[in-house]
């Protein structure tokens, strides 16, 4: 699948991947700041933002569209950021196609396999009939009686669009992604474990990554370091966009070095 892509700054590659519900554009702010070192691309996953919709959606068919992605912009490889959902496309290219993956950072995703939290949201958009709607404000409203948070609702209302007759849709593909929601709660895995540098970033407020997930952590990614922001919740790079932006450019500029080479330091 060919995944649509915006594309900032200039230098060595680095890939960023969004969650569940969102786009490439709900990274920008930080891109921005990320572009300063390095050319930032920002795909749309399938199923969501101006990527291509299809009936299936999981972690092996969400990397083979990375592959596709690489191979389209000839990035023999690059540094690579995923959050919640698109954590989990990262992992799963790393644990693939290693070669592609220079560094990896996951922020507040572990590989295990998730409880459904998300059926109420699906639930309430997919209860919307969205052409008795003429404004945008009318829509949050409606979505307010099943979503309280004013902000998980605006976040949602980014992946509204307009089309030439002015008639509301959703960009994402939300009843595929909710007919395939026990695919994307699944754990990752592989064949073999990536060995290559990794940090997985988790908010200090957020239950996502618990001391008990560090086994499988390491267990795929055994040079993995875990660093904490404690300021911030699942939404990290929101909570705390300079110390989310100074702790990935730190990770992404330093020397990697193995555990093996740190016992014999």
């Amino acid at each position: 699948m060919r995944l649509n892509f915006q594309q900032l700054g200039q230098g060595e590659p680095l890939v960023v991947l969004h969650g569940l519900f969102g786009s490439g554009d709900n990274w920008l702010s930080v891109a921005a700041r990320l572009a300063e070192r390095f050319r930032v691309y920002l795909p749309d996953l399938r199923n969501h933002g101006r990527s291509p919709h299809a009936a299936q959606i999981d972690y092996p068919l969400m990397a083979a569209d990375l592959r596709e992605f690489f191979a389209a912009e000839k990035l023999e490889a690059a540094m690579l950021l995923g959050h919640s959902m698109g954590g989990k496309v990262a992992m799963q290219l790393a644990l693939d196609e290693p070669a592609l993956v220079k560094k990896l950072v996951v922020a507040d995703l572990a590989p295990r396999t998730y409880a459904r939290t998300h059926d109420p949201i699906f639930a309430a958009l997919l209860a919307l009939d969205l052409t008795a709607f003429e404004r945008r404000n009318q829509i949050e409203e409606a979505l307010g009686q099943q979503i309280p948070s004013l902000s998980l609702r605006r976040f949602l209302l980014k992946s509204l669009g307009r089309d030439e007759g002015g008639r509301f849709f959703w960009k994402m593909n939300v009843r595929s992604l909710y007919e395939n929601y026990d695919r994307l709660c699944q754990a990752v895995s592989g064949q073999r474990p990536f060995g290559g540098p990794t940090l997985f970033l988790r908010g200090g407020k957020s239950t996502y990554i618990t001391s008990a997930d560090e086994t499988d952590i390491r267990r795929l990614f055994p040079a993995a370091r875990i660093a904490t922001i404690l300021s911030a919740g699942h939404w990290i790079h929101a909570d705390a966009p300079d110390e989310f932006v100074r702790q990935v450019l730190d990770f992404f500029s330093d020397e990697f070095v193995t555990p093996e080479d740190r016992r014999r330091i």
